[in-house]
């Protein structure tokens, strides 16, 4: 089988190749030669393993000699790559993370023996996304997992190493070297469903018209709970996640396609989830922050789906400005068409964004307003009536399975609100045939 060699070498000490004299642009030049990788090998008949017929250029960066080496050794072992060896950190960041990044496709670097400066070391390489960055550990520790996820990496090993995890990990980083981006895909719808007042049921329409979109053919759904810190739509779910909203926010300057999708939990039911924190977190996302993550969602998904609790602290971000369509959530009750009435006024005066009204609960036959005060209010007819249906709605809570995937009287509307937004149309019933006498 044919591959590429594998090209393994040692640079000598930052120290040496980066002196600590007060002549920087020598220091600075000297540096940049000695990080620049070398040739790549020509194709010869060696191992199999290799990610890529086309090398990758890696800076190994491990002051523990133990683990560097066996590093060395499982990156040999995966084969058709040159790999640089530091045995010991820069003593300053800014006179070679540039480098570093515009040099090598893929920078791996040692945690244990400095965590912090690690850390500052792989947030200053990834900076610009250009490198793939790589961390290694003797430990799995999910708060350092999630620092590193902050701070840019791209792939967590953990020491003793596995061949096939490197590989994969080669692998991922040899297709991101490309970086081709199709920029025919159109964004994805963004829908942001709001409640006029807690308790209107906006988690459970967030959940369930997140799973129909999700059952309807070629379209990826992402349901997106930004009711913090206490949203609850992973425990409508029965999910339980690792990660949360709050630490996508938190790494917006960084954030892709690929960090996103570590960060997401998949349903059985198709649709993906970006989760509240399973715990209270006092924190209050930039509008940057807001926007940056819709922009990677919607890049990724055909729908993207934000359970916006009865926050308004949202309404001036990119989740409200740049919907497609906001569902506000209400009941025909006072207290619910009083706050309707108030938000419209405030938020939906204007031709955008499109506003759709969905009365929760409603029962036309015990109604203790009358439809015609309710339009009043609601300056305009409602587009959706969900039924009162407890039973159902308790059962989900109980059991965590979303609505829609049972056959009830508000799924059948809830799944109407999935087909107008993929523009879809419920098959038309079967005309029954009449009794002809004659054939």
């Amino acid at each position: 089988m044919s591959s590429l060699q594998q090209t393994t070498f040692e640079l000598p000490a930052w120290e040496t190749t980066t002196p600590r004299v007060h002549r920087a642009p020598q220091r600075t030049s000297q540096a940049a030669a000695d990080l620049s990788p070398r040739q790549a090998s020509p194709q010869t008949e060696a191992g199999n393993g290799a990610p890529s017929s086309t090398p990758l250029s890696i800076a190994l960066i491990g002051p523990n000699e133990m683990q560097r080496s066996a590093a060395v050794v499982v990156l040999n072992d995966c084969g058709g790559n040159e790999v640089c060896k530091f045995s010991s950190y820069p003593p300053r960041l800014e006179d070679v993370t540039k480098m570093l990044e515009e040099n090598y496709d893929a920078v791996i670097v040692e945690l244990d023996s400095d965590p912090d400066f690690a850390l500052s070391l792989v947030e200053s390489i990834g900076a610009n996304g250009r490198a793939t960055v790589m961390v290694y550990s003797n430990s799995a520790d999910p708060e350092l997992l999630v620092r590193c996820m902050q701070a840019g990496a791209r792939e967590f090993l953990k020491y003793p190493f596995s061949p096939e995890v490197m590989t994969e990990a080669l692998v991922r980083a040899t297709a991101r070297r490309p970086a081709v981006v199709n920029t025919d895909k159109p964004a994805g719808k963004l829908l942001a469903v709001m409640g006029a007042k807690g308790g209107a049921g906006t988690t459970m329409l967030a959940c369930n018209l997140a799973v129909a979109l999700a059952q309807e053919k070629k379209q990826k759904t992402l349901l997106i709970d930004l009711d913090l810190p206490l949203g609850d739509a992973a425990l409508n779910l029965g999910i339980v996640t690792e990660f949360s909203t709050i630490d996508a926010l938190e790494a917006a300057d960084r954030l892709d396609a690929r960090f996103l999708t570590q960060l997401l939990v998949k349903h059985s039911s198709g649709v993906w989830l970006l989760a509240a924190p399973g715990r209270f977190v006092r924190y209050e996302a930039s509008e940057h922050a807001i926007e940056r993550l819709m922009q990677v969602a919607r890049q990724e998904f055909d729908n993207v789906v934000l359970d916006l609790g009865s926050k308004l602290d949202l309404m001036g971000t990119a989740a409200y400005r740049e919907a497609s369509t906001v569902y506000l959530v209400t009941q025909a009750s006072i207290p619910e068409l009083r706050n309707s009435n108030r938000l419209i006024a405030e938020f939906f005066s204007g031709p955008l964004p499109k506003l759709e009204i969905v009365i929760n609960r409603f029962e036309s036959r015990t109604l203790g307003v009358s439809e015609e005060h309710i339009n009043k209010a609601l300056t305009k007819p409602a587009q959706w009536k969900l039924p009162n249906d407890y039973a159902s709605v308790q059962k989900m809570q109980i059991h965590a399975t979303p609505l829609v995937l049972e056959d009830s009287a508000i799924t059948r509307q809830i799944k109407k609100m999935a087909k107008a937004i993929t523009g879809q149309q419920d098959a038309a019933p079967a005309k029954k045939k009449g009794f002809r006498l004659f054939g």
